[in-house]
Parts: structure tokens; C-alpha cells; sequence
């Protein structure tokens, strides 16, 4: 409280007690409190308009077509979601997981644009690559730009799916908005695809404080899984879950505050003892091959929970356990599990395993779609599940997949009706050689 503050209140401090028996005593009171009253609002008004002009600028990015589904203005420290290129993953096919996620967060700076790279020092030989690569992803966005050119006017558009965006096309084309009709499922859709785009750009709608607050005891998520720090209220190891909880279903089941803990996020959730991730904890995170080996255990534990198991450690290709029905059936009674998958698929995405995002993904389409076991999950799958994934490319293949074995007795919401009609054609002459 300032010295300014203090004086003001003594002198009206020392006029009220005057009038204490006074009948004006109220009205005093009122007029005394009129400057204060203003200041507040004032300043609550200035909050507000600096805010909206957070918001304005930093909700540019989501409109940006980046292919790496993150906001490259931030700084290459902490820049961590990134698309993998098919010769990055050629060349560390034989490598470990957790060298090629450090590998992964390395090479953040290729992927952006050619203005913002340059900032980055590196050899010729390195600057030669990176453009080789840009040259070639700007190649494919121009060959499959004119297919996936959505208008706003169609059926199915949806404001917060950068899925069919390009390189090629800078600026989203402008039409009138079809009114069309506007069913329940779509609308459940489009909310959910908000929260995955703002997870997909890296969260660009938080203020810009949030990512730079400290905690009195720093990165609560990486000293967990280092092993010198307790989750609460649990109060376990990283160990003790992989010791102690594995194949104990019941507990896994009916524990809320423990998978916040297994998968942190940068967006908080149901257990409010547990913290949510920062950017200089993700680039530790990243970095500690002890803390990637333990996510990576984490991600079996659960995974076995759902009666699956890590069937390639290097692609991240999954497949049914012996159990399967057994855990099929507790995934369709108990829905809350699609909320725990969800963060799983981000966290992923998040701390370096992107490349298992995708697998999974599809195995739950083809689980839910083409054999119909986990029928209760099966719009979450489409709607979360499938737009969790940050590469691009990936998430288009899955969509694609979805859509060809999808019942067409129902609606498909989840891509424009312009792909979807551009599929059909592709499928056409397929389906007449076996008729």
C-alpha cells in the first residue's frame, strides 16, 4: 500500500469520526468512497482493454495455417510440439525414444519459416537441409492445396480445425457462412475442436504471465518423475505407480488425482494439488533421459489398464493384450476413461512422443469403427482423440480412415463436406470392381 493510500485514509479516518453521531455520517461515507470507487473501476477498465489486446494479437496465431501446429513466435528454448519429418524419423528409426524426442525438441528451429531462422546459427551444410525440406513441404502443400481449399460456406466448416489448411493458402478464403443445419453432434464437435486447436498451437489463448509464474518449489512435475518428489494426495514415487499400481485396476479405476500426475499438461485439471507444466520445466523435461524413460513406463502402465499393449517401441504400434474384453468392457462403462485418454494423446504430444499419438489413434478408430467393441467411446475417439494429433499429414490419414469405414446410415461431421465428397469419388471406381 502506497504512502499516498495511507494518508488519504487517515484524514478520512479523522473527518468520519467527527460526524459519528451525525446524521450525514452515511452521505460523508459515500462521497469519501466516490474517488476510490472510480480508481477501481478505472483500473478494472484498463485491465480489460489490455487483455482484449492480448487476445487480438496472440489469437492471430490460431488462424495461422502452420503446419507444425504450434506458435513459432515463442522462444526456441521452450518451443516443444513439433511435427517430425519423414527423414528425421528415417534417420533415427534405430534410436531410442527418448534420443529421438531430445532429437525432436533440436530441431524445432527447422521447422519454422525462413524469416524466423535466421536468428538460429548453423552450419551450411544444416541450412542447406532445412531448405530442402521447406522446399519440399511447400511442394506438397501447393499439389494437395487445391483439394483440401475448404470455403467457409460448406456444410461441415469448422472455424477451429486447421486439419485442412496449407502453406499455400495464407489467408482462409471468405464466403458466406451456409446456415445449414446445425445438429447436435456438430456442435459438440466444434467445442471440442476448440480445445484441441488451442492445445495444438501451444495454448496461444493464456496470458502471456501464465507461462512465466514460479512456483515455491520448481518443477514439482520433473522432480516426480526423477523420483524426489511425491504426488499428492497420494503420496507415491514414480516407482511406487509402476511397482505397486501395475495391473491393480481397480485402484487405477477409481483413482481421480493420480493421472495428472503420470501426464502433466500446461492446462490444469481435476486434482487442484497437482501443477500444471511450464515451458522451462518441458525443455528439462525433454532433456532427462531418466524423465522420458519414466513417461514411457507410465504410458505402458496405462495402457495395459485399457487392455493394450506397446507392441513397437520404436513406432509406437499397439495391438489387443490377452485381457482385452475383459478392459473393452470397463472402457465402455466407465466414460470418464475418455477424458484420461485425451490427456494421455497430449501429453504425448507434449514431452516428446508425438509419434506414438498417431498409432493409437488409429487403433481406437479401427476398434470403435471397423470392429464396433467400444461403442461408447467412439465419439470421442472422432472428436478428441483424432485432432490431439500434432502432425498434420497424420491427422488427415486418420480422418480419411475414419470416413471410409464409417457407417454412411450416419452423418460424418468431423471433415468438410468438399473432402468428403472428394473422397467418395476417389473410392468410387474401387467399390464398382467388387460389385
Amino acid at each position: 500500500m502506497g504512502p499516498v493510500s495511507v494518508l488519504y485514509r487517515c484524514v478520512v479516518g479523522n473527518i468520519t469520526s467527527l460526524y459519528n453521531n451525525n446524521r450525514e455520517y452515511a452521505v460523508l461515507m459515500w462521497c469519501c468512497r466516490i474517488p476510490g470507487i472510480m480508481c477501481y473501476c478505472m483500473r478494472r477498465l484498463c485491465s480489460l482493454m489490455v487483455n482484449a489486446w492480448r487476445t487480438t494479437r496472440w489469437g492471430y496465431n490460431l488462424e495461422r495455417p502452420e503446419d507444425c501446429e504450434t506458435d513459432t513466435k515463442a522462444d526456441p528454448k521452450v518451443h516443444v510440439q513439433v511435427s517430425r519429418s519423414p527423414k528425421v524419423g528415417a534417420e533415427f528409426r534405430g534410436e531410442s525414444p527418448s534420443k529421438r524426442a531430445a532429437y525432436d525438441y533440436q530441431a524445432a528451429p527447422q521447422e519454422l519459416p525462413e524469416n524466423k531462422r535466421q536468428k538460429f546459427h548453423k552450419t551450411d551444410r544444416e541450412s542447406e537441409e532445412v531448405a530442402g525440406e521447406l522446399t519440399e513441404d511447400d511442394e506438397d502443400s501447393e499439389e494437395d492445396g487445391e483439394g483440401f481449399r475448404v470455403d467457409t460456406s460448406d456444410e461441415f466448416y469448422c472455424d477451429y480445425d486447421s486439419t485442412w489448411e496449407t502453406y499455400s493458402r495464407k489467408r482462409r478464403s471468405r464466403g458466406t457462412r451456409r446456415p445449414a443445419h446445425r445438429n447436435s453432434k456438430f456442435s459438440r464437435f466444434e467445442n471440442a475442436a476448440k480445445d484441441m486447436q488451442n492445445y495444438r498451437h501451444d495454448y496461444p489463448s493464456l496470458s502471456k504471465s501464465r507461462w512465466n509464474e514460479s512456483h515455491s518449489d520448481e518443477h514439482p512435475n520433473l522432480m516426480f518423475y526423477l523420483g524426489k518428489r511425491r504426488c499428492v494426495p497420494d503420496d507415491a514415487l514414480i516407482m511406487d505407480f509402476h511397482n505397486n499400481w501395475h495391473g491393480d485396476y481397480n485402484r487405477l479405476e477409481h483413482g481421480h488425482s493420480y493421472i495428472q500426475w503420470l501426464f502433466p499438461l500446461q492446462e490444469p485439471g481435476m486434482n487442484y494439488q497437482a501443477r500444471t507444466l511450464t515451458k522451462e520445466e518441458i525443455w528439462k523435461f525433454l532433456n532427462s533421459k531418466i524423465a522420458l524413460a519414466y513417461l514411457l513406463e507410465s504410458y505402458k502402465l496405462m495402457l495395459d489398464f485399457y487392455g493394450i499393449e506397446l507392441f513397437n517401441e520404436q513406432t509406437g504400434e499397439v495391438r489387443r493384450r490377452m485381457n482385452w474384453k475383459d478392459r473393452f468392457d470397463n472402457l465402455n462403462r466407465h466414460t470418464h476413461n475418455n477424458l484420461r485418454i485425451t490427456r494421455i494423446l497430449k501429453c504425448l504430444g507434449t514431452l516428446g512422443y508425438a509419434h506414438y499419438q498417431a498409432p493409437l489413434v488409429r487403433f481406437f478408430l479401427k476398434e470403435t469403427i471397423v470392429h464396433r467393441e467400444l461403442p461408447s467411446i467412439k465419439e470421442s475417439v472422432l472428436s478428441y482423440f483424432v485432432f490431439t494429433v500434432l502432425d498434420k499429414k497424420e491427422r488427415r490419414l486418420l480422418i480419411k480412415y475414419a470416413y471410409s469405414n464409417y457407417d454412411r446410415r450416419d452423418e460424418f461431421v468431423w471433415c468438410p463436406k468438399k473432402i468428403q465428397m472428394k473422397w467418395s469419388r476417389e473410392s468410387a471406381p474401387v467399390q464398382k470392381t467388387y460389385l
